[in-house]
This record gives C-alpha cells, sequence and structure tokens, in this order.
C-alpha cells in the first residue's frame, strides 16, 4: 500500500464516520425512547422513502426541538457527538502512548478531557469510580489506588459504549487486525467486559482488514477470527450479513433481539453488519439503510460510515459538503478541529507506528 492510499482511507474513514454520525444525531433518542416504529413515523411524515440524504426537518416535532442543526438544509458544521469525542480520544492516546497504552492511560485522558456530564452507561459508572478511588495523583502518572478492573463492574458493561470507541484503534494498523483488537481492548477493558469489549474488538479488526485493502466481506470473515466463535457477537455479525446476503430487510434482527436494551453491543452489530454489507456498493444505502433500521442510529451510522470509507472509494458529496470539513467536540480545550487536521495526525500515527510490535 502507498501512503497515497493509506491517505485516502483515513481520510474517507473521518468523512463517512461524521457524515454517518450526523443522519443518525437527529432521531437518535426519538429510536431509542420511542423506539423503530416512532422512527419510521417521522421518516414518513417527512417525506423519506429510502433514507439517502441527512433527516429533513419536521416542525414541531421532537426532532427539531432537540437537533435542528443536524437536519438536512440545516447543517453547518458537525455537532458535538460521543461517537467523535471517542475517536478524537483514541487519536489522542495513540499520539501520546503509541502501542504502549494502557487502560490506566485511557482512564487519565477520560478525566482529562472528557467532562462528568457527557459520559453515559458504562463510561458514566467507570468514570465515577475513578473519581471516587483512583486517588489524587492518578492523573500526574501514579498508579490508581484501587484495581482499575473494578471499573467495569457494572451493569452496562455490554452495552454499545466501547464498540463506539472502537474505530480509530483500526485505521492505524492496516493490515493487524489481531493488534486492532487488541488495542480497542485495552481500551475497551476500562468500562466493557465480554460482549461488550468483543463488539469493540471487532470493529477494530475489520478496521484495520478494509484500510488494507480487504473487500467489505472479507474484513467481515477475518474480524470474526478475533472474537470467541461462540458470541453472541459474533452471532450478530452472521445474523446482518446472511439477512444482507439474501437481500432482506432488518426485521429478523428487530425479533431476534426483541427486549434488547437499544444501547446493547449484540443487537446494534447485528445491524452494523447488515448495514454495511447491504451497502457494499454504495455509501448511501450502506449509512441509510443502518439508521432507518433504529437503535442506536447516530453510533451505528458512524461506524459503518467509517468502515466504508476505509475502502477509498468516493463518498458522496451532499454527504460531506454540508458540515463544511468543520467537526465540532465537546472535549475539553478541544473545541473545534478540521478534517484537514485529523486526517494528517492520522496518518502521521499510522506512518510512526508502522514498524511497532
Amino acid at each position: 500500500m502507498t501512503s497515497v492510499d493509506l491517505e485516502t482511507r483515513i481520510r474517507n474513514a473521518w468523512l463517512g464516520r461524521v457524515s454517518g454520525c450526523m443522519l443518525g444525531k437527529p432521531v437518535e433518542i426519538l429510536s431509542m425512547r420511542d423506539g423503530h416504529g416512532a422512527l419510521t413515523d417521522y421518516l414518513s411524515t417527512a417525506g423519506v422513502g429510502e433514507l439517502r440524504d441527512y433527516v429533513p426537518l419536521v416542525p414541531d416535532t421532537f426532532v427539531a426541538k432537540m437537533f435542528p442543526e443536524a437536519c438536512l438544509a440545516h447543517i453547518e458544521c458537525a455537532i458535538p457527538d460521543d461517537d467523535i469525542n471517542y475517536t478524537v480520544l483514541a487519536l489522542m492516546l495513540i499520539e501520546q502512548y503509541g502501542f504502549d497504552v494502557t487502560t490506566a492511560d485511557v482512564g487519565r485522558a477520560w478525566l482529562s478531557y472528557l467532562p462528568g456530564g457527557i459520559v453515559f452507561t458504562a463510561e458514566r459508572e467507570a468514570y465515577l469510580r475513578l473519581m471516587a478511588d483512583a486517588g489524587l495523583g492518578f492523573n500526574r502518572g501514579a498508579p490508581p489506588d484501587f484495581d482499575i478492573v473494578e471499573c467495569s463492574d457494572n451493569p452496562y458493561n455490554d452495552w454499545i459504549g466501547a464498540q463506539i470507541r472502537a474505530d480509530l484503534y483500526g485505521w492505524i494498523v492496516p493490515g493487524r487486525p489481531d493488534l486492532a483488537a487488541d488495542l480497542a481492548a485495552r481500551d475497551a477493558d476500562l468500562s466493557h467486559r465480554g460482549e461488550g469489549v468483543y463488539g469493540a474488538r471487532f470493529v477494530a479488526a475489520a478496521g484495520a482488514c478494509l484500510a488494507a485493502g480487504a473487500q467489505i466481506d472479507d474484513a467481515v470473515e477475518q474480524a470474526l477470527t478475533t472474537i470467541p466463535a461462540d458470541s453472541e457477537c459474533a452471532a450478530a455479525v452472521d445474523l446482518g450479513r446472511r439477512l444482507a446476503m439474501a437481500g432482506d430487510g432488518p426485521d429478523e434482527i428487530h425479533r431476534r433481539y426483541e427486549g434488547m436494551s437499544p444501547v446493547h453491543t449484540v443487537n446494534n452489530l447485528a445491524l452494523v453488519a447488515w448495514g454495511l454489507m447491504r451497502g457494499a456498493d454504495d455509501f448511501s444505502v450502506a449509512i441509510g439503510d443502518t439508521v432507518a433500521a433504529g437503535w442506536d442510529t447516530d453510533c451505528n451510522g458512524a461506524t459503518v460510515g467509517a468502515l466504508w470509507g476505509l475502502t477509498g472509494r468516493p463518498i458522496p458529496a451532499h454527504w460531506t459538503e454540508p458540515w463544511n470539513g468543520r467537526i465540532l467536540t465537546s472535549l475539553a480545550g478541544v473545541a473545534e478541529l478540521t478534517l484537514d487536521d485529523l486526517v494528517a495526525r492520522t496518518l502521521a500515527v499510522a506512518a510512526h507506528t508502522s514498524g511497532q510490535t
């Protein structure tokens, strides 16, 4: 692979991740709170058949009240979202620590850069435990005053949080899925266990394969080797890709995981695999159908968008032009970034770590 090839893939990974996130952003809470039927009704009211552009704003609705700046014809930049915060934070971690990054380093980065009000579920539980028990010297490099493994002993440790933090670990190690999965697991271990970690490993490993030029179906197959074959995540990926290959919609996925939290790792990973493979030849189909399928819409749109972007194929301009290369975050001291800066920094990290093991 040439550096030009990798630059294109990394640029498109950022483009795809941000665009997919922005597509799912306005309907995320609607989907999670009121269900897939409410999401479908909103899109129908908005005049959307197949979702192939940003979500239209319907006046006097919950969506219009909450996230108008993420709706079609109202976008000027990528607004803050945890899916992008964590990707930027992963970049910062690798810039500082390289492949020596530890789970404790992830915890220190959280305390330094993540405001407590923007962490949720498993991440919030881990964050609160760090605040309470890690000790005053922890953020300056001292070992924690307790076993940091205890942070992941929480009721949400198989939910989607670690999966949304994993992408970049694959982008920077093309062709090294096992290493990508290991890096993602070190991050995930702070707050997650079991299936919550497996989802992160799978996403990072798939990204590493795609960044090296693998086709989407081959990348999915290779990424499966980095998680237990008898895991729920492996079964979810198998279900998603089977339905995609058969040309079927997501109904069976909804039936299989009925009653599961809309922010669980497993059910959302099934949609990610389904949407990615269903839209393997069309970015708009990939993120559009994934988001329209519901549950954690911004997370899934971002993950599918990034993985698709790593193929290096062009992403249609109607997804990328509205946010003007401007990416806002909620990270302390990092209010706004540019696409070009993030691409350059990610490429530099990939180049720097290419000879490391």
